[in-house]
């Protein structure tokens, strides 16, 4: 399995901005759509049980050191060396902390690398992510970043998309869901270690405790 550093610098062969990203993954979600298999749907969320969702993960207790990132910020944190990078920096070197994820968020991140890179690198790329994360199911048809939240305790959505982060948006997470949707940008400023740790763990703050890079 390669590293973090490895995959970085395969993918810095390609000139890629979190634009470009962002409207790579608009077009896959789009063909899923039109094809029959949308995320259009935040069902799921509620609370309420279907018999057809047996089998997905139940909701977990919300944690601030619980984070989910899109497929954007996943994508443009492997291909660019800028906000989404710094963002789940954070997260890389605290073992203490986690980035959560499901199946059908993780596809539609693999399928920008791949139309942006090449199968090569999504599937190397995939390999080493799904090592680090923790897994949850959530149904089919749901948004993939708002029912990973749901399902795996996350506080946090890290997302470059403006539908998530307009304050309509806010107010419709926070009423439902107890999570904000942030700004990788934001996230990566406000991230503050030490403090999080004396919530989430409680004790003196040791510092990182994991090479962001391996």
């Amino acid at each position: 399995m390669q590293s973090w550093s490895a995959l970085f610098e395969r993918a810095a062969e390609y000139d890629v901005d979190e634009t470009e990203v962002r409207e790579t993954l608009d077009a896959v979600r789009a063909s899923a759509e039109r094809d029959g298999d949308g995320v259009e749907s935040t069902a799921g969320t509620s609370g309420e049980t279907d018999a057809a969702d047996e089998g997905v993960t139940p909701p977990a207790e919300s944690s601030p050191a619980r984070v989910v990132a899109d497929a954007d910020v996943l994508a443009a944190d492997l291909f660019v060396d800028g906000d989404a990078r710094r963002a789940l920096d954070h997260l890389r070197e605290h073992t203490w902390t986690a980035l959560v994820a499901s199946d059908p968020l993780v596809d539609d991140a693999e399928a920008v690398v791949a139309e942006i890179a090449d199968a090569d690198l999504a599937g190397a790329w995939r390999e080493r992510l799904s090592a680090w994360c923790e897994s949850v199911a959530h149904p089919a048809g749901d948004h993939p970043a708002l029912a990973t939240a749901y399902r795996g305790g996350a506080m946090h959505i890290l997302s470059y998309d403006d539908r998530l982060l307009s304050a309509e948006a806010g107010a419709t997470l926070g009423s439902r869901l107890s999570v904000s949707a942030r700004h990788p940008r934001a996230f990566a400023t406000l991230f503050d270690a030490e403090s999080l740790y004396r919530e989430v763990e409680g004790g003196e703050y040791p510092g990182p405790d994991r090479d962001p890079r391996e």
